[in-house]
């Protein structure tokens, strides 16, 4: 019982932080437990859309300047992770299996003269996933790509390079496009 209730105010804190930030409505939002939102107070923009459902263990993170619009009807399953500098999109009716990664940025480094990477600098780029995609167990997407519509993302998949429109990727030796 006491678990429960724990569980139930959680929820109610996330729901909290964003609603505070949210450009929608929460219509039919479903979310798990254990999960954490970093909204920082200077976003861009967050947009939810209607009937997302969040599993257990989200992480996401919007920091200043940056926005994430999330549309209509996703489903990001356990222990996802959504870690925005900039801008990432997620189309209506996408499908995330366990532990999917998204990273909008790299940490900057320096060759020259010595070789050192930035804790607090980074490069960024948009990430755009289309509608109607799944992205299976374990698939991490990287900063600047484009996945299209219709796109099938295999598990364990690294996405380091757009995807065109109805297209389903496989993790090989390499990163193997399979045109439907």
């Amino acid at each position: 019982m006491l678990t429960q209730l724990y569980e139930k105010f959680q929820r109610k804190k996330q729901l909290e932080i964003l609603k505070k930030h949210s450009q929608s409505s929460f219509e039919n939002f479903k979310i798990g437990v254990s999960n954490h939102f970093t909204i920082y107070p200077k976003i861009k923009n967050l947009v939810l859309g209607r009937n997302i459902n969040f599993r257990n263990y989200i992480h996401i993170i919007v920091q200043n300047n940056a926005e994430l619009i999330i549309g209509d009807r996703v489903f990001l399953n356990n222990f996802c992770s959504i870690n925005c500098l900039e801008k990432i999109e997620i189309g209506d009716n996408t499908l995330f299996g366990e532990n999917v990664k998204l990273y909008d940025h790299n940490h900057q480094y320096h060759n020259s003269p010595n070789f050192e990477i930035s804790h607090s600098e980074f490069s960024t780029a948009p990430i755009k996933i289309g509608k109607n995609c799944w992205l299976g167990s374990n698939v991490v997407v990287l900063k600047g790509v484009t996945i299209g519509d219709n796109c099938i993302i295999g598990a364990g998949c690294v996405v380091y390079k757009d995807v065109p429109t109805n297209s389903t990727i496989i993790n090989k030796q390499d990163l193997t496009i399979i045109p439907r």
